[in-house]
């Protein structure tokens, strides 16, 4: 039987191609995976443990006694010690003639323990520096040039330098750390004197000792020894580490001992898996129903079921074994290239690639025992029918028979169960009762797709009659066979359920954030008090912020009187007819009788006070609660318009003039970073002045995009997996119909039109999954969402139309390229050739 599972393979290779792609691209991404963690941790070595590659111990402090002077010299003293660095750090300014600006300032280490990279010149010797390349080259630094380091104090202009700072010679030029706790910071290092020197009030901060073994000593035995000289000098809570030990227990402080990256990746590993095992399933199913004559034959000359067991068995072995080793080669080459183009980049340089055995390991055995486990049922399946009744159509799952009543009766409890929870966790506004719950519903739908599906097809299958005999035909054959329309329907929709379910909660926790910052901010910006010569903002101020690309509209909201709120006095503004479109609320309007409160004030009527009288207006809450008092120009007008009290007043700064700002919607949080850093400069303000919601909703929209972006990713290799199995049970549908094929051609089908109706099945099969799966994932996105935010934000449901009948047309179009081969395949046999066909 063996021979027989070789030869079936082998001759019938085609057949499990499409097994073969399912298994390599869930192994392969199960595989990326776990090297993620395991690259993320030898990329994280090469960075740390380059500052101490060429030590053979490194001392570190422990939580109660930072090291000192006395903990150098008890290693100094230690037998077996050769050289001994004391790395210090501290921080500095430095000045060339036209910049400045701060940096870390290290000392050298002695001959042995040095670890710095020469680019160009040489090492520091006395009055001499040397500096990173990145510093160089952003200030037009070379070796032999001046530079001026004074202590990190306050000196930053490049003329007090000049004058305060000390003037070292650049000696040389040197690689920049990889250190995480200095990338990104100019990098100076010179001798230990000139750091005591520098390092300022304090002095420097001794970072760790790293040693050098004498010749011929014990590494074990010296470091037993170093930690009891530290013991004896006050240090008994120092570590003492080889330089792997401290690589690897800095990386551990930086991972926290778990990788959360992982645990999410491993999540849509697992999706991908099971849309994987399906699409198997599937596919030996349906090579099974085809071979049911031959496997009849074979039991009737002699071979018994578990032979023929065994027989299929063998197959999906061969063919996991196969596919698995593929993936675990592609998964590796894959990230082989990230790495490569990562180590191109100047601040990535260090990214190393780990292919740990345990992920070769887990790929392989999981693809092998994936593929044979989904071959399991199809082979149980294989040795049900006796030889004599091997014509018999297959029982499918129905709800007429018993084992689609038990099927039923499993899928509506956990739909029916799993609803009633996840509507629960929604009411209640808990995700981890919403998480279960939509879980087991949704398993619950899978187990009666059978039930649903093949209906549903057939339904939208009347959409295809104007396509004439082609379309009726495709509706039939589409579910000729419900069981496998329904197993190819549901790998398809499981992804697209996932992926429609991140775009609806991605857009409806946006909507919720946007309604929660409105209830924050009343305006996407707002620049508020003195400038930074101490002086009220004018109208020029909002001249000036139009200027700025992105700036839709600006306004200045000056003081228009005061009131008493629950015993306190405060400013009250006006605000011009023209003015409240800039606040985020268009809804709100002001009158000569109503003044603008801010949630939560429980006033109902509001005395304000001018510099001619008073009047008493009707409170109107707004949905913010920092909205200051406003009322119309026309009132500040009838009571008069105060003079701004004096800068020693109560009410001064209650009543400074605040620029409000609207800007575009399409700008990014970078975009409106660099926005509020021009208008700070341009109006001569702090940046911390500037706040608003519109900084804060395009944060959160860019941590919501990347994510989208990210699961969307993800989860397109279990949609690419199902299409997969869409176009698999398309080409053994047309290898099983090469008869019927044959027979419509002969009665006057045409090429094309077979063609059609194999291409209509196709859409109708993924279609329908799609829409399906975007109905569900709507539904479950807005769940999940109301469960996650509904505690502190009000959750409406946002549903992303385009973007759920872009992921229904990329299904369908996918649908229809996967119906490609096989129908050239089907159009090509001639009709004499196909009727032949035994």
């Amino acid at each position: 039987m063996l021979q027989v599972a070789l030869a079936q393979v082998r001759q019938h290779a085609r057949r499990f191609i499409a097994v073969g792609l399912a298994v390599m691209m869930a192994v392969g991404f199960l595989t990326a995976t776990l090297m993620v963690n395991a690259s993320t941790e030898a990329s994280l070595g090469n960075s740390i443990g380059a500052g101490f590659r060429n030590a053979d111990l490194v001392v570190t402090e422990g939580p109660s006694a930072p090291l000192d002077t006395p903990a150098v010299d008890a290693v100094r003293g230690t037998d077996g010690v050769g050289a001994v660095y004391a790395q210090e750090m501290g921080w500095i300014a430095f000045g060339t003639p036209t910049e400045s600006g701060y940096g870390a300032l290290q000392n050298t280490a002695p001959a042995g323990l040095d670890n710095l990279d020469l680019l160009s010149g040489k090492l520091p010797g006395d009055g001499e520096v040397a500096l990173d390349a990145g510093t160089a080259e952003k200030h037009g630094l070379a070796a032999g040039d001046t530079v001026e380091l004074a202590p990190a104090g306050g000196l930053v202009a490049a003329e007090d330098l000049a004058a305060a700072g000390t003037g070292l010679t650049i000696s040389g030029i040197v690689k920049a750390s990889k250190d995480p706790f200095l990338m990104g910071q100019p990098q100076f290092f010179t001798r230990g004197e000139l750091v005591q020197q520098l390092a300022g009030e304090g002095g420097p901060q001794l970072r760790s000792i790293q040693l050098d073994l004498a010749s011929g000593a014990d590494a074990t035995a010296v470091k037993t020894a170093v930690a009891a000289a530290l013991a004896d000098a006050g240090f008994a809570d120092a570590t003492v580490n080889t330089a792997e030990e401290q690589t690897k227990a800095v990386v551990a402080s930086f991972t926290g001992g778990t990788d959360q990256l992982t645990v999410v990746l491993l999540a849509f590993a697992l999706v991908a898996l099971l849309v994987s095992a399906l699409v198997v399933a599937n596919t030996f199913s349906v090579l099974i129903a085809q071979r049911t004559r031959e496997l009849a034959l074979l039991r009737c000359i002699g071979a018994d079921r578990k032979q023929i067991r065994n027989s299929v068995l063998a197959e999906a072995l061969l063919v996991g074994v196969v596919a698995s080793i593929v993936g675990v080669l592609g998964a590796v080459g894959l990230m082989a290239g990230i790495i490569a183009v990562l180590q191109a980049q100047p601040d990535t340089e260090f990214a190393a690639l780990a292919v740990p055995p345990v992920a070769v390991a887990v790929g392989l055995a999981v693809g092998i025992l994936l593929t044979v486990l989904a071959a399991l049922a199809p082979a149980r399946a294989a040795t049900r029918v006796a030889p004599l009744a091997a014509l018999r159509p297959a029982d499918e799952a129905r709800a007429g028979n018993a084992k689609g009543k038990v099927r039923l009766a499993v899928g509506v409890a956990l739909t029916v169960g799993g609803a009633v929870v996840l509507a629960l966790g929604a009411v209640s506004a808990n995700l981890l009762i919403a998480l279960p719950g939509g879980m087991l519903s949704f398993i619950g739908l899978l187990l009666c797709a059978t039930l649903f599906v093949p209906p549903l097809v057939t339904a939208v299958g009347a959409l295809a009659k104007p396509a004439g005999v082609p379309g009726k035909l495709a509706a039939v054959n589409a579910v000729r066979n419900p069981g496998r329309t329904s197993a190819t329907a549901t790998a398809l929709l499981i992804g697209v359920t996932l992926v429609a379910m991140m775009m609806t909660g991605a857009q409806t926790s946006r909507t919720a954030f946007d309604g929660q910052l409105g209830a924050e901010y009343p305006v996407d910006l707002s620049v508020g008090e003195l400038t930074l010569e101490e002086q009220p903002l004018d109208a020029s101020a909002a001249a000036s912020a139009m200027n700025y690309d992105g700036v839709a509209a600006a306004g200045l909201i000056t003081n228009g009187g005061h009131a008493e709120v629950h015993g306190a006095r405060t400013g009250v503004y006006q605000l011009a007819p023209e003015q409240l479109d800039l606040l985020q609320d268009k809804t709100l309007m002001l009158d000569g009788n109503t003044v603008l409160m801010p949630q939560g004030s429980e006033l109902k009527t509001l005395t304000v006070t001018g510099s001619k009288g008073s009047k008493e207006l009707t409170v109107v809450e707004a949905d913010s609660r920092t909205l200051p008092p406003l009322i119309s120009s026309a009132v500040a007008a009838e009571i008069g318009v105060p003079e701004l009290p004096a800068a020693d007043s109560e009410d001064y700064y209650t009543s400074l003039p605040q620029l409000w700002v609207s800007v575009d919607r399409d700008l990014d949080a970078w975009a409106l970073l660099d926005l509020r850093s021009q208008l700070a400069a341009g109006l001569d303000v702090n940046e911390y002045q500037i706040s608003g919601a519109a900084v804060e909703r395009a944060a959160f929209n860019q941590v919501i995009d990347v994510l989208l972006l990210v699961v969307t990713g993800l989860l397109a290799v279990a949609v690419l997996i199902a299409l997969v199995g869409v176009a698999n049970t398309l080409s053994l549908s047309v290898l099983e119909r090469t008869q019927e094929s044959s027979l419509l051609r002969a009665l006057g089908l045409t090429k094309s039109q077979l063609r059609g109706m194999l291409a209509l099945e196709a859409v109708l099969i993924a279609g329908v999954a799609a829409l399906i799966g975007a109905v569900l994932g709507a539904v479950y996105g807005w769940l999940g969402a109301q469960s996650a935010l509904g505690a502190f934000a009000t959750v409406v449901p946002d549903v992303p139309w385009l973007q759920l009948l872009a992921v229904l047309a990329v299904a369908v179009v996918a649908g229809l390229l996967a119906s490609v081969m096989p129908a050239r395949r089907a159009a090509r046999l001639s009709p004499v050739e196909g009727l032949a066909t035994v």
